[in-house]
């Protein structure tokens, strides 16, 4: 007994320094493990669309499966390029408007000195002072930089992933000889790709119809590069929670600087975010249901944690992120008890790997 309970404050040290370990190395690897995990993805994506094309019985039969791994990669850069030049177009578009933008900040400064009686250029003054825009323009090209470098290494990881695709059964066999065990992992395996394959493809439809919606109400009010904003809110979508709002807010706030008046802004909290709610609490459940398995309360940890080591991009790919590790989880017998803490409703209907 007295070498047992020894033991335990010595084994919860070391998973303790070990969960450090771990985030450790997240944080200082983040540089080739970010790109490495949406290289992932978007072979998962771009496997999901040959499926797609794999239904036409001609196509399926007739074409070479690289060609059609091909054919669906390149549909997924068409698409995010067209994306990109939305966001040129548009970006340019609210630069050559910026005058105009400057005008009414005045003007917005004014009414708000009338109503509250306080100095905001004063205000304003003191703390711009300080700011150095060489400087501020100079991370911002770095940050540009780096989304293009890390554009190619995703694109080069993406392909290696493919070339290594063929053999990969083959060595997984060799590395699990026992049958059962090689069928169990390639089940895991499997639903991983399911998984994340399927909430990625209804999260990126729920998300379009959102910024659809969205694109459809800013154009009518009248707000400069709505094909921007409505991209944004798709993008902000896929952070779990918070996502939508940070998402409806900033096109409300960039609509008193354009318009120099609190109704549009209004009309978009309004309106956009009746669109948000009814999307993302009556039509995302119907058409996701429970399927990822997660609870409420993991979900918003894991956007917490992946938010605070890796960013943004961290809280884009937290779900997936979460659901790949409740599978493993719950794939072994000495982690299934975690796997059960971590799910919605502690059904995990999967087999164990003894």
């Amino acid at each position: 007994m007295n070498i047992a309970s020894a033991m335990n404050p010595a084994k919860s040290l070391s998973t303790l320094l070990f969960i450090m370990a771990i985030v450790y190395v997240l944080i200082i690897g983040q540089g080739i493990l970010i790109p490495l995990i949406l290289a992932v993805i978007l072979w998962i994506l771009v496997r999901g669309t040959r499926s797609l094309i794999n239904r036409n019985a001609f196509i399926k039969r007739k074409f070479p499966s690289w060609l059609k791994s091909f054919f669906s990669t390149m549909i997924l850069l068409g698409i995010a390029g067209g994306i990109s030049q939305i966001i040129i177009v548009s970006t340019r578009s609210l630069v050559q408007s910026y005058s105009t933008y400057k005008g009414n900040i005045s003007i917005m400064t004014l009414k708000i000195n009338d109503i509250l009686n306080i100095d905001i250029n004063e205000l304003l003054s003191v703390q711009i002072k300080g700011l150095d825009f060489t400087k501020i323009f100079s991370a911002v090209l770095n940050e540009l930089t780096d989304v293009l470098s890390s554009a190619l290494l995703i694109l080069i990881y993406t392909l290696f992933i493919f070339l290594e695709e063929t053999n990969f059964n083959s060595k997984l066999k060799k590395i699990f000889r026992d049958g059962d065990k090689y069928n169990q992992i390639l089940e895991m395996l499997e639903k991983i790709e399911v998984s994340v394959n399927q909430y990625l493809g209804l999260k990126i439809l729920v998300s379009l119809l959102t910024g659809i919606l969205s694109y459809f109400v800013l154009l009518i009010i009248g707000i400069d590069g709505p094909a921007f904003w409505a991209f944004l809110i798709f993008l902000m979508n896929f952070i779990p929670n918070i996502g939508s709002v940070i998402a409806t807010f900033f096109p409300a706030v960039f609509s008193v600087l354009q318009f120099g008046e609190f109704l549009p802004f209004i009309l978009i909290l309004s309106i956009i975010g009746t669109i948000q709610i009814v999307v993302g609490n009556i039509i995302e459940p119907r058409i996701m249901g429970n399927s990822l398995n997660i609870s409420s309360l993991v979900a918003l940890i894991s956007l917490v944690f992946w938010g605070a080591i890796w960013g943004v991009i961290g809280m884009l790919i937290s779900i997936p992120l979460t659901v790949f590790l409740l599978i493993v989880l719950s794939q072994f017998k000495e982690t299934r008890s975690l796997a059960i803490l971590l799910s919605e409703k502690g059904h995990l209907n999967n087999k164990e790997v003894h």
